[in-house]
């Protein structure tokens, strides 16, 4: 709306009033509707978990709707994007319904959820897009039930493994916004979104930095998974998911791995000297803070996307 409207009458960079007015209008909102968030019950096996407990969660749900409302005023909209953000804002409901349930969801009913919301982002992007995608430099176009499967796999795997990376206060947020100011940098015709979901992020930062006011829960990462996979398949690079998310990966990838070994080949001490997500391995038997966890994470980050993109 606002995007045909300025790109028609102004010189002034779109970019920067979308990020002004997206971080009032989030921090405003967080500010004056956190009382009405439910309230955390502590988490039982979780490092410091206690801490969380009587905090308000679910504030995916104020970060999400404020997304969604300021990226359909400050980005190019079309059927494409109205989906998209539609799955993105579906991904943040199921969050926030298993947030607010007394009886958290099962694993086979959040990951049913989890394959309809990915089948739909990946079918959505091959209906808008060509199937290209650049590897090593050179350019390839897969076959369009390939490109789904593997789109597929992108957003399920994203979404799982942002939503571990969230049990530090500030740590996923931080994280998501290097990974999204990276993905930015490809992304000539895509950037109003990401920039409003970091401005959005910066306002959440405000409350969630060490010790935290309130905390994000499933319904913020899981819907941060569905758009840093979305940004990933839209920058033609969506291997680059991995260096750009790479430190996400290891710290939730890890105990996906681990639970899932463990299951399979019923092994009891696969992994057993490694306490998972790796953040909790860091503070239980590394002595790091919570603050050191995430600035530690995040250099680490910074570092090693800053050095995938000078390689590009």
């Amino acid at each position: 709306m606002l995007y045909y409207l300025w790109t028609r009458s102004s010189g002034f960079p779109l970019q920067a009033i979308a990020a002004g007015c997206t971080f009032i209008i989030a921090f405003l909102a967080f500010k004056l509707m956190a009382g009405m968030l439910p309230k955390d019950h502590g988490r039982e096996f979780a490092v410091n978990g206690e801490l969380s407990q009587g905090k308000p969660r679910g504030a995916g749900i104020i970060l999400i709707s404020v997304f969604t409302l300021c990226a359909a005023l400050f980005s190019k909209m079309n059927i494409e994007q109205v989906i998209n953000l539609a799955l993105i804002y579906a991904a943040m409901l199921t969050g926030f319904l298993d947030d607010a349930a007394k009886v958290p969801w099962g694993e086979l009913k959040k990951g049913l959820l989890d394959l309809v919301i990915s089948a739909g982002l990946a079918i959505n992007f091959i209906w808008h897009h060509t199937t290209y995608i650049y590897f090593f430099g050179k350019l390839y176009e897969l076959p369009a039930v390939v490109y789904a499967i593997l789109g597929i796999v992108l957003v399920w795997a994203s979404i799982n493994v942002v939503n571990c990376t969230d049990g530090v206060d500030g740590l996923c947020a931080s994280l998501s916004m290097v990974s999204i100011f990276f993905f930015i940098q490809l992304l000539q015709p895509y950037t109003e979104t990401g920039i409003v979901m970091l401005a959005a992020l910066a306002a959440y930062l405000w409350f969630n930095c060490s010790p935290s006011l309130m905390l994000m829960g499933d319904a913020g990462s899981r819907a941060l998974g569905v758009f840093i996979a979305l940004l990933a398949m839209q920058s033609r690079h969506p291997l680059l998911f991995i260096p750009f998310a790479l430190v996400m990966i290891i710290d939730g990838g890890l105990g996906l791995v681990k639970l899932t070994v463990r299951r399979v080949l019923h092994s009891k001490t696969f992994m057993d000297n490694i306490r998972t997500p790796i953040h909790d391995h860091a503070r239980k038997l590394k002595g790091f803070s919570d603050t050191q966890v995430v600035a530690r994470f995040v250099i680490i980050q910074l570092v090693i996307c800053t050095v995938t993109l000078y390689l590009l």
